[in-house]
């Protein structure tokens, strides 16, 4: 099935709307780089277009209504949002859900040393990285330090003009004869992933101990951290600081049909849905908008889709609008329809063997749906009903989406995992859908301008008529 080039279909306005998403999209992703950040920029826009804070509403003993709208946030890194409909919540509501963790290098809890006159920082990787793709790239240090007296300090080190950044060195090729014989996995080994932040030691005191003068080059990064930031070597233990690129979200091609940057694996999908539901108007169904963390290490721990927070944010909700039971609560759960919305991966031509040319995903073509994700013989897949596909296809058509569907890779080759399996254990209706990606889960990773406006197109199209 052919599908047509989106970006031969567009009017002069539709390039212009175009053109003003990308941007405010390529601010999104510069303003959040860590799920905390995501967070925090979300619940700032979402405050400037009149959502309250949930916990505000419970405790104010107010009844909500159609028309209102409420977010409520989980431990600063997920956040869901809900715009009240004018059918009963029990009857369930219209989901989009992404996540906003992307592949990175935390710091251990233990992490600052030296050797030889140089200071590290000991990292430890999150989700599927290729470990050769972080090594001679300028990075920046993301994060918050949280102290025994209560205090949180953010911290963000490498963003600004004038800010130094931190990289993961390499060895030299001149060296390099026995590392170059090394399987591609195991070329850069995790352990060798440390963050190297200085070398210029510290000017010793004239009665200074001796001891510490040993690690001079240490002691001057303490120092700064201690000036900067008030922080003590032992604020590492309860610090969550993680190594980013330092780049910023850039036009890519000479035809700027591009964008480049950090952390589009899942940050485009949330992005766009995050817009959606600021866009959508009072609808028969309750909107929700769902930014989840924890994706690319399983969504496991209590910031993660398989934790209760949305689930109970739901009974909240329900509660609220003097709706609350335990069985109306579970009737709302399995008669809601989601998307879940994650990124796919676009043909790559240099690449052409690990894909499938009639089940892939291509740039220009549009907001892409995997029936099924999961890999090998769809193991740890959801698989959408074929009623439901019927039904999205309808609705996007009707609004004028351009729209594709794809496999990620070959069958023997590929394979993924999204939320959708977590949402479908209360018997809603889930399809993963999102926009194609090159570079997946790589420091830098490339979406198509026209994709991204698609998929904006298609959540609306959705939370109107699914």
């Amino acid at each position: 099935m052919k599908r047509e080039n989106a970006w031969k279909t567009y009017s002069a306005e539709q390039l212009a709307e175009l053109e003003a998403l990308a941007v405010r999209y390529k601010s999104f992703l510069d303003a959040g780089k860590t799920e905390r950040e995501c967070t925090r920029e979300a619940v700032r826009i979402a405050k400037e277009h009149g959502y309250r804070n949930l916990e505000d509403v419970i405790k104010a003993g107010e009844k909500l209504k159609a028309g209102d709208k409420v977010y409520a946030v989980c431990m600063n890194k997920m956040i869901a949002m809900f715009h009240m409909g004018t059918k009963p919540l029990s009857e369930g509501m219209r989901i989009l859900g992404a996540h906003i963790d992307s592949p990175r290098l935390d710091l251990k809890q233990n992490p600052l040393y030296e050797d030889t006159e140089m200071a590290f920082l000991d990292t430890h990787y999150y989700g599927g990285v290729k470990k050769y793709q972080w090594v001679t790239i300028p990075l920046a240090i993301h994060g918050v330090v949280a102290k025994k007296d209560g205090t949180v300090v953010d911290v963000c080190i490498g963003e600004k003009e004038d800010d130094p950044v931190v990289f993961v060195s390499d060895l030299l090729i001149h060296l390099a004869g026995e590392q170059m014989e090394k399987k591609a996995r195991v070329v850069i080994e995790g352990e060798a992933l440390d963050v190297l932040v200085g070398s210029r030691p510290a000017v010793p005191e004239e009665d200074g101990d001796k001891e510490k003068d040993k690690e001079a080059v240490k002691a001057g990064i303490l120092s700064i951290l201690k000036e900067k930031y008030g922080m003590e070597e032992d604020d590492f233990l309860s610090a969550e600081l993680e190594i980013v690129p330092a780049d910023k979200a850039r036009d890519c091609g000479l035809d700027r049909s591009m964008i480049m940057a950090y952390g589009q694996d899942d940050r485009v999908c949330a992005y766009t849905s995050f817009e959606a539901q600021l866009d959508i108007e009072t609808q028969p169904y309750t909107c929700c908008c769902l930014l989840v963390d924890k994706e690319e290490i399983g969504s496991v721990g209590a910031t993660g889709m398989q934790s209760r927070f949305f689930e109970n944010t739901v009974a909240e909700l329900m509660n609220c609008a003097g709706e609350y039971s335990e069985l109306s609560l579970r009737r709302c759960l399995s008669s809601s329809r989601m998307l879940s919305s994650d990124v796919s991966a676009a043909y790559d031509p240099l690449y052409a063997s690990a894909f499938e040319k009639k089940n892939s995903a291509y740039f220009g073509k549009g907001l892409v749906f995997n029936k099924y994700t999961g890999s090998r013989g769809k193991s740890g897949s959801n698989d959408a009903n074929a009623e439901y596909v019927a039904a999205i296809r309808a609705m996007l058509e009707k609004h004028q989406v351009a729209y594709q569907t794809a496999e990620l890779g070959k069958v023997d080759i590929g394979g993924g995992g999204t939320i959708a399996y977590i949402s479908a254990l209360y018997g809603m209706e889930v399809i993963d859908s999102g926009v194609a990606v090159l570079n997946m889960h790589a420091p830098m990773e490339v979406t198509s301008k026209s994709d991204i406006y698609e998929a904006k197109k298609g959540y609306l199209a959705f939370l109107q008529e699914a």
